[in-house]
């Protein structure tokens, strides 16, 4: 089931402000982080909806729009970011326990997951 679940929220479409600044969605999605915090295992990074759940979860992010661009752009503090995906890395070391998964697939998603959010990873993969 990794990387297998997009999560997405309907119903404002008709709403100008991107889902990330509707307080009823943040509240949605700090509440469902709480409840079910296994989100960087499950969600399917080929998508940006894991983006928006975690952007609903930051006390602070900027959103651009880029002329030209059909979609509003995102900008987390790093640091931020860091400590919300530190705390979510050991639960998706659980499931990898209980998986049994091989240390090059854990070593490839914890990359995929840094890269998704532009994050730096220069860790080398295990022997």
């Amino acid at each position: 089931m990794m990387n297998s679940i997009v999560f997405g929220i309907d119903g404002y479409d008709t709403d100008s402000r991107e889902i990330p600044m509707i307080p009823e969605v943040r509240l949605f999605y700090r509440a469902f982080h709480e409840a079910w915090p296994y989100w960087i295992y499950f969600c399917n990074l080929g998508e940006d909806g894991l983006t928006a759940m975690v952007t609903c979860c930051m006390n602070s992010f900027a959103a651009l729009q880029v002329d030209g661009k059909p979609t509003v752009g995102v900008e987390h503090d790093p640091v931020e970011l860091l400590h919300f995906l530190g705390r979510d890395f050991p639960l998706m070391n659980l499931m990898w326990d209980r998986g049994e998964m091989f240390e090059r697939l854990i070593y490839a998603r914890s990359k995929a997951v840094f890269e998704y959010f532009g994050l730096p990873f220069d860790s080398p993969p295990p022997p």
